[in-house]
């Protein structure tokens, strides 16, 4: 007889629900023991030196960041002396703080110091972008990492700042940590802490500021150098108006209602004459501020004490001062307005020696070496001919000086006077504008401004025949770099500043490492391109810039006098000067080779001293190609160029087309 089932067989023949999420839970309940055991060793091994960090912890002291020369004992900077004094979150405007919390850590009030919701929220962006626009570290990690921590980007350091952050949260209140992080972050132009960025970028305490200038200050936490309404204004506005949107989002304002309250014009504009927090007038300070935002993107400064070693020559910094000084004297001393000038002078390997931004640090802290876009005028007509030498041209073949229309656009020499044909080098020797042009249309203005390109130019070159006169907007440090690739034949070297970077207890951060590039331009064509440099000092529009010795360069001379330059270069060294007027008014009737080629030979000179005499270039200045030296017109030999002594040398008496190329001689004074 068969047995009945019971009812329960039934159920035992199944799996038990129960049964499952009950081994489910265990799992659950195991996995977290072992996680949080693992996470407290993680916590345990990598806290267990942070004891010590903590009981050095001084909100009130300020930052010491020490900036020294080459020496490694002279001061240039001392950042913890000139930073602004420490104010109170309390005390300044609402919209001051929420302008960083809203770009920086929107939901700092309402997490623990560390923000898993904004972590994630950010690594979405992030991913939704393709690429990094958001961070997930807080403000109290921010400055957990800036109080105690080295600039390592390591999981270790990241588990630090975050233990870090949860102790900071658990001494002290959320207004006080947010207190100490705006009294200490980096907001570019050496400025620490909001009392400072106020004052140098607006001439006003922090308690004063706009909505719009709170905005922009805080847009600038991301990246300082490049963010600065001095060096780039049209982005600083644009990243200003998304941190208004984002206060706006995170509903930290009233639009209207902090309109009316905290501004006065859509648009922050920085003071002409921010005043000074340093204690002195000296010109280094240019360069300090420039290395200061150059550590920053390099290892992330902000809040860390630090010892800075640069690159430049305190004895060549005071002696371009003075040269500076003493040439304005000389050319300006019955002008109504005194220009500015700015001046770099490079090793051959990129070191900056000398960097003067302007001519009074304490008047004007905006550095025209480096922020200050200019136009070259005829000390870009190197890369013009250099492109030609690159195609096979040679120094003494001839070029056109006549009336030329390229379209719309009809260039002219300018004393007006046209010299029929010319050897290359008297046509750059004495900055014959047509000569150029004709040059650019032959080789192709593209070819022009690839060779600038190559040889560092980075601003915006408009491909049009006008370049090939230097319309295009450049800055000093640029020039001196393009030159500087020139005289290395063509192998480029990245201008620098900083030779090292050591923290308070002296363990390196950074040490600079020259590597080898490989070359970016025809060497034989920058030899030859050299010779005919030599050839505007010796012969040329640049004879005050003669400092004894063989150097080589170019004048430029700006449309109606606006900008005057001269950039060379000697056997060790390359020097870019430029002198104008701030607000880009006309200078009356000066030139490249006045003041800037005068001021280069005292600069010049002093790089020199100390240092062995090397030449510059062993080629032809007037060296013809195979096509130029035999002409279609049954011209069987060469005429040799005869050399004089500068002042009886005879023509070159080649012919080509029917006529016969004129010599320096022959064709008079010239300025540029």
């Amino acid at each position: 007889m068969a047995r009945r089932k019971k009812a329960h067989d039934h159920f035992d023949e199944a799996p038990s629900q129960s049964g499952f999420f009950g081994t489910l839970f265990r799992w659950i309940f195991v996995l977290s023991i072992w996680g949080g055991i693992i996470l407290g060793g993680v916590v345990l091994w990598y806290g267990k030196d942070l004891l010590d960090l903590t009981r050095k912890s001084n909100f009130e002291r300020k930052r010491s960041v020490v900036v020294l020369a080459n020496d490694g004992q002279s001061v240039l900077a001392n950042y913890g002396e000139s930073s602004g004094k420490r104010v109170r979150v309390q005390d300044l405007p609402p919209y001051v703080g929420n302008a960083v919390l809203a770009i920086e850590d929107r939901r700092f009030y309402y997490h623990i110091g560390v923000d898993p919701i904004g972590l994630l929220r950010a690594a979405f962006i992030n991913w939704k972008e393709g690429r990094i626009v958001q961070g997930g570290s807080t403000i109290t990690q921010q400055l957990a990492k800036n109080l105690f921590l080295k600039p390592e980007r390591t999981f270790k350091r990241k588990v630090q700042e975050a233990i870090l952050a949860l102790w900071l949260e658990l001494k002290y209140t959320k207004d006080e940590i947010l207190t100490s992080y705006l009294n200490r972050v980096y907001f570019g132009a050496g400025a620490y802490g909001i009392d400072a960025a106020a004052h140098v970028y607006f001439d006003k305490p922090p308690e004063r500021l706009t909505l719009e200038e709170a905005a922009m200050l805080a847009g600038l936490l991301k990246a300082p150098s490049r963010l600065s309404p001095e060096v780039n204004p049209d982005r600083a506005l644009e990243r200003m108006n998304m941190v208004l949107t984002a206060m706006e989002d995170a509903g930290f304002m009233d639009v209207k209602k902090d309109d009316e309250e905290g501004s006065k014009s859509g648009r922050p504009t920085p003071p002409r004459k921010p005043i000074s927090l340093r204690s002195n007038n000296d010109g280094s300070r240019y360069f300090a501020d420039w290395v200061l935002d150059r550590a920053n993107e390099l290892i992330g400064i902000s809040g860390a004490d630090l010892t800075i070693v640069t690159t430049l020559d305190p004895k060549l910094e005071r002696a371009t001062q003075e040269a500076v000084r003493a040439s304005l004297d000389t050319f300006f001393k019955d002008a109504k307005k005194r220009p500015q000038a700015a001046v770099v002078v490079l090793d051959r390997d990129g070191a900056i020696r000398a960097m003067l931004g302007g001519t009074s640090y304490r008047d004007s802290q905006f550095n025209r070496a480096t922020q200050a876009l200019r136009q070259p005028g005829s000390s870009f007509k190197p890369f013009v001919y250099l492109a030609a030498l690159e195609k096979g041209w040679r120094p003494g073949d001839p070029i056109e000086d006549a009336p030329i229309q390229l379209g719309d656009y009809a260039p002219a020499n300018h004393d007006g006077q046209y010299y029929g044909f010319v050897p290359l080098s008297s046509a750059m020797a004495l900055s014959l504008n047509t000569a150029a042009v004709r040059m650019a249309s032959e080789v192709g203005i593209e070819s022009v401004i690839d060779v600038a390109r190559r040889a560092g130019i980075k601003g915006n070159i408009v491909p049009n025949y006008s370049a090939a006169l230097g319309t295009a907007e450049v800055t000093v440090l640029e020039m001196a770099q393009a030159y500087n690739t020139i005289a290395n034949r063509g192998i480029p070297a990245e201008p620098y500043g900083i030779i090292s970077i050591r923290d308070s207890e002296n363990d390196n951060l950074y040490t600079h490492e020259s590597l080898q590039q490989p070359p970016v331009l025809d060497g034989d064509a920058c030899n030859r391109l050299i010779a005919m440099m030599q050839e505007v000092v010796t012969r040329g529009t640049g004879g005050r810039a003669y400092p004894g010795f063989v150097v080589a360069g170019k004048t430029g001379t700006s449309s109606d006098y606006r900008d005057t330059w001269f950039v060379g270069m000697s056997g060790v060294a390359v020097a870019a000067v430029w002198v104008g007027n701030d607000d880009n008014t006309q200078m009356r009737h000066q030139y490249g080779g006045n003041a800037p080629a005068d001021i280069f030979r005292q600069v010049i000179k002093s790089a020199q001293e100390g240092r062995e005499v090397a030449g510059l270039s062993t080629a032809d200045p007037y060296e013809m190609s195979f096509g130029s030296a035999f002409s279609s017109e049954g011209l069987s030999g060469v005429f040799t160029r005869i050399f004089g002594d500068g002042e009886t040398a005879q023509p070159v008496q080649q012919i080509r087309g029917g006529q016969r190329m004129r010599p320096i001689v022959e064709m008079g004074k010239f300025n540029d």
